[in-house]
């Protein structure tokens, strides 16, 4: 006789409320969001490349219905599941966060933040695991997507200005690349998507070009099939050692899209 567990999930950090105060776009496909509000001053940004939950209003949603943990995931008090979305949060000051948001068409989280201005009611949960920066590493290769702009900045500004760094950015149009920090050595490319090819192609064909450097360390992230690809080249055939590579997904193709869950 078996039975069936239950699988129960860590409760995330609760939903901290705050109040958009601008909405700057910075390309044609990126906007950035400045949230604040006193609740939000509880939040902790330790490390680079890290995640916040950003509960996106329902449209109509005028009150901004925070939802509550069943143990599992997050729900409104009428049972259905509130739109919720992972970002990197680019910057904290005091009670301010700082939100980079890629925009593309047909995604909740891209209407949102393109009409969404100043006084508009949001909350927050975080932050989630960042990336612990390797301070005896030679070099970094960073790589990534549009939606691991903010982290590859964030990356760029504390990776010390003594080490090399490669950074490889996929955009899906020229009007995506948007103005990174400044980094003495640091080279960046931008690789553009071919119309019609799978995102992520780009950026896995220019990473399979590179040599990685001994004693360099890999940061990459963006759509989890090409993450998987670019794992898979890592480990398999470049043969690095997993601890010297970190490649996240941050969103899957044909489920939601950039920068989103």
């Amino acid at each position: 006789m078996s039975s069936a567990r239950t699988r129960i999930r860590r409760e995330p950090p609760p939903f901290r409320r705050g109040i958009v105060v601008s909405n700057e776009r910075i390309t044609p496909r990126l906007t950035r969001l400045r949230i604040s509000g006193p609740e939000l001053a509880a939040l902790k940004i330790d490390e680079p490349a890290a995640s916040v939950r950003l509960l996106v209003p329902a449209p109509g949603d005028d009150d901004l219905v925070v939802p509550r943990w069943d143990g599992n995931e997050f729900l409104r008090p009428d049972g259905s599941r509130p739109i919720i979305r992972t970002l990197t949060p680019r910057s904290l000051a005091d009670d301010t966060l700082t939100l980079e948001i890629v925009l593309h068409e047909g995604g909740a989280l891209s209407d949102w933040a393109t009409s969404v201005e100043g006084g508009g009611h949001v909350a927050i949960s975080g932050t989630g695991r960042g990336y612990t920066i390797d301070l005896d590493a030679a070099g970094f290769l960073l790589a990534g997507d549009e939606s691991a702009i903010p982290a590859i900045s964030q990356l760029l500004e504390w990776i010390g200005p003594e080490i090399d760094v490669d950074a490889i950015i996929e955009i899906a149009d020229p009007k995506g690349r948007a103005p990174l920090p400044s980094h003495a050595r640091a080279t960046i490319s931008w690789v553009e998507l071919p119309a019609g090819a799978p995102p992520g192609e780009a950026l896995v064909e220019a990473v399979e070009t590179v040599d990685v450097p001994d004693g360099w360390r890999v940061w990459a992230a963006g759509e989890a099939a090409a993450m998987f690809r670019i794992r898979k080249h890592l480990f398999d055939t470049l043969g690095l050692e997993r601890r010297h590579a970190t490649v996240r997904g941050y969103w899957k193709h044909g489920r939601s899209g950039p920068g989103s869950d």
